[in-house]
């Protein structure tokens, strides 16, 4: 047990962003079950309370004093096939991102797509009438609008790039992304409506990404960067220093001129001597003088 422990532990360590990523959702998702395992034995309903301190609420007037939940939102799954879809689709496209983008780049299309998929399911829940009856109930979770931006982003980057697909053959991503966008466009009045919408928010991000990098290489998740490694800096163990006496460190220029102008001509003195008379004719004292000197 211990070595396949320590083997998961290596793989997180050395792997990219995305198994990095895979292996936080996976993670989250057994943790929620065995706490919802804990929760069945007492014979108590888990679910709420995972939902209520983990899931993204539309209210804004709960989402003021759970504001994580805009981040741990996306790492929370309802179901075995919840967290399967999500993390194939992240699995397929997140290996072609990295293949023209940076791991940093992917830690930042994932939370920036997540974060402006809540920003969007937020705003409609609180101002479209369609959802003000369900407004202080409904709950937003799932790794969906995430990975949507992730999706879009590399298909906005390289439309033309070809995957084969299992019953169909050859596709471009672009027809991938245009499928998927219409797909939650139109299944917004059939169930979900928050989710879809959530999905959209991700791949608007996504497709801002994909195209400022294609058509003008400019990194519009580079102000995450920033923040990053300022938090690191700010965590970041400072170097421990040696501090050596300086032996000629005195209270005053004067001072250290003066003394080192003397231990200069002591020194010289005794280099005449051994060039006179030989090493062999200094004192100990003479000789632990010259080792002093050498060493400084």
């Amino acid at each position: 047990m211990n070595r396949i422990i320590d083997d998961f532990i290596g793989q997180f360590k050395q792997g990219s962003m995305m198994i990095k990523l895979l292996f936080i959702n996976i993670l989250v998702f057994l943790s929620v079950q065995v706490v919802l395992l804990f929760f069945f034995f007492l014979g108590m309903h888990g679910e709420n309370f995972i939902i209520q301190y983990l899931a993204l609420p539309a209210s804004l007037n709960e989402l003021i004093y759970k504001p994580w939940t805009a981040i741990s939102y996306m790492f929370l799954h309802e179901g075995f096939l919840h967290i399967l879809f999500n993390m194939l689709w992240f699995w397929w496209f997140g290996k072609i991102f990295l293949t023209v983008f940076s791991d940093r780049q992917l830690l930042n299309v994932y939370l920036l797509g997540g974060l402006v998929g809540s920003a969007f399911y937020i705003f409609s829940y609180n101002v479209f009438p369609v959802f003000q009856p369900v407004l202080p109930f409904a709950k937003a979770l799932g790794a969906s609008a995430a990975v949507l931006a992730v999706v879009i982003s590399v298909s906005a980057y390289m439309p033309d790039y070809t995957i084969y697909l299992m019953f169909i053959g050859p596709v471009k991503l672009k027809y991938i992304a245009i499928f998927t966008v219409v797909f939650d466009i139109l299944s917004i009045p059939s169930g979900n409506a928050g989710g879809h919408i959530a999905h959209l928010g991700g791949a608007a991000f996504g497709f801002w990404f994909g195209y400022q990098m294609r058509t003008t290489n400019k990194n519009i998740t580079e102000f995450l960067d920033k923040i990053f490694d300022f938090f690191r800096d700010i965590f970041k163990p400072k170097p421990k220093f040696k501090v050596h006496n300086n032996p000629y460190k005195t209270r005053s220029d004067w001072e250290y001129n003066a003394r080192k102008n003397r231990d200069q001509k002591r020194i010289d003195e005794i280099l005449d001597k051994v060039a006179q008379s030989g090493y062999d004719s200094l004192t100990k004292e003479e000789k632990d003088i010259l080792f002093r000197s050498s060493n400084n």
